[in-house]
């Protein structure tokens, strides 16, 4: 089929966009074209056709009318059997490609209106109201949808008495980018935080618990609050920070191949209990113990694997002291790590959940063809 995935907010090269979904729809022999607003021009790779509407603007508000416009009609010029869209605000434009007779699939990567209620540039007060607003409007918009997918099995679970056809495919990481043989004693003494960083995704109290552990932490991310990273350039924990700043996959990679330990305590906001955050399942892959948040969710996948330690993310003397449990004791840390990795290749990889995208398609091109045999007849 001829596909088009649509974005009005993310870069073109994101992982879940166009490294995973874009390049295996193109690998099972789809047409494949990826609608972008970076100003960055027009691009071929790995087989996907990226259009570049322009860049984003004039801020939020901008990007969400003038932004969205554009993809919306860029994707209508390119007629797809099928438009994916990666982004709540081209919502009410994917209506307009139903009109068109377009069929169209909602790739919902996080529970918005739960996000919503901890989101800091919106007040405090306004939030409860914005985040059932915003619900009731993404349920109407996904009942007329043809395919809802969803990044976690708890999102899947909202959407699923609102469409027939809503599946999870979560975003497990590609292995054969992380797992590797690494030599536990070829690790250095240095533990590391890979993705987004603002507050409630933790990095206060990892930076707060650094005087206290015997390592470095590795910082690679892009910081997504104005001020955050100057104040805590002025606490005695980043004296122990390796500033990576933002590294490309092989950069990652190595990172986590040189790392004893991988922190993943984001705060318990109603968006993140439920969460599958992919850095947890780079961790394991890459064969590192894992510090996380207690949540339940969370709490199944590291017991269930025996791969790392759960603490309260909120406190830096629990977080140092599980990393200081770790980095004390190589044999362990090792044995977990491996676990940690077998649990990876088992059941938490990118393959099976390519698979399930693929045979979402396929029931597409399926119901286009009755359809088609239909108008025929």
């Amino acid at each position: 089929m001829k596909v088009a995935h649509l974005t009005s907010a993310h870069p073109r090269h994101d992982i879940r966009i166009f490294i995973k979904e874009c390049q295996t729809l193109a690998r099972a022999g789809h047409e494949v074209s990826l609608v972008v607003a970076d100003g960055l021009g027009e691009e071929i790779r790995e087989g996907v056709r990226i259009h570049d509407v322009g860049p984003k603007t004039g801020g939020r508000l901008r990007r969400m009318t003038s932004t969205v416009r554009r993809v919306i009609d860029a994707a209508l010029k390119l007629r797809p059997d099928v438009a994916h869209f990666h982004d709540p605000e081209l919502m009410l434009g994917a209506l307009r490609l139903k009109r068109a007779g377009i069929r169209v699939v909602y790739d919902v990567h996080e529970d918005l209106p739960r996000q919503i209620l901890a989101k800091h540039w919106i007040p405090s007060a306004v939030r409860p109201l914005a985040s059932r607003l915003f619900e009731a409007l993404e349920n109407r918009v996904a009942r007329r949808l043809d395919a809802v997918v969803t990044s976690t099995p708890h999102i899947r679970n909202r959407f699923a008495p609102l469409n027939a056809e809503v599946l999870d495919v979560c975003n497990f990481p590609i292995l054969a980018e992380l797992v590797r043989e690494t030599p536990w004693d070829s690790r250095r003494n240095e533990v590391c935080y890979v993705g987004g960083i603002s507050r409630i995704r933790g990095i206060g109290p990892i930076v707060a618990a650094m005087p206290d552990v015997p390592a470095r932490l590795n910082l690679a991310g892009i910081w997504s609050e104005n001020g955050l990273k100057e104040m805590l350039q002025a606490e005695p924990g980043w004296a122990r920070v390796n500033d990576l700043g933002v590294l490309d996959r092989q950069g990652v990679t190595e990172v986590l191949a040189r790392s004893k330990v991988g922190l993943v305590t984001l705060f318990p906001t109603p968006n993140y209990v439920d969460a599958l955050p992919i850095k947890l399942f780079e961790y394991m892959a890459a064969g590192m113990p894992v510090v996380a948040s207690d949540f339940p969710v969370w709490r199944e996948i590291v017991d269930g694997a025996g791969c790392g330690l759960l603490v309260d993310p909120q406190d830096p003397a629990a977080i140092a002291a599980a990393m200081c449990e770790l980095l004390a004791d190589n044999e362990r840390a090792a044995r977990m790590g491996e676990c940690g990795r077998q649990a990876a290749i088992a059941r938490y990889s990118w393959q099976a959940e390519g698979d399930k995208l693929c045979a979402l398609y396929a029931r597409l091109d399926g119901r286009q063809a009755v359809a088609a045999k239909m108008d025929v007849d």
